[in-house]
């Protein structure tokens, strides 16, 4: 089920039972997948071009979800695809010291993504919502400010001095 890394415990808040669970599973909502990463971008004041945001991972995970077609056929059309591609190349170096083999795409998406065969949309679907970065920073192409992932989760919150 799981490639890779270990897994960081998690708390969750129960509303029906108002009790806090601690787990130590990963949960499907816990991490910042390719997806996530697709759609933040920096906003420190002067910021000119804070997108796509680096990703200097130093902890990776692969956890193998079910594939919904026609989501991931209409989520292609919502992102921003040369910045997964260059998420991939930014991940792929440390993947390939643990073990974590990530699947080839294309280069570039064909406009009818209808098209795409089951081989390539499992292959995007992989590399869209099955792969998360733990651990690392996200750093503004335009400032170098780093934004640090810890958990799975992305601190993207400024500085008084960055607003």
């Amino acid at each position: 089920r799981v490639a890779g890394c270990c897994t960081a415990p998690f708390t969750a808040f129960d509303y029906s039972s108002n009790q806090k669970e601690t787990n130590t599973e990963l949960s499907e909502f816990s991490t910042m997948r390719l997806l996530t990463h697709n759609y933040l971008q920096s906003n420190v004041r002067g910021t000119e071009k804070g997108y796509p945001l680096i990703i200097e991972p130093s902890e990776v995970l692969l956890e193998e979800s079910p594939m919904d077609k026609e989501l991931l056929t209409k989520m292609l059309t919502k992102i921003d695809y040369s910045a997964i591609v260059a998420a991939i190349r930014q991940l792929a170096p440390l993947c390939s010291t643990k073990e974590i083999v990530l699947p080839e795409v294309p280069e570039d998406l064909p406009s009818d993504t209808n098209s795409l065969d089951d081989a390539a949309l499992a292959n995007l679907h992989t590399v869209l919502f099955d792969v998360h970065v733990l651990e690392g920073d996200l750093v503004c192409p335009d400032t170098g400010r780093k934004f640090n992932i810890k958990e799975g989760i992305p601190n993207m919150i400024l500085h008084e001095d960055e607003i």
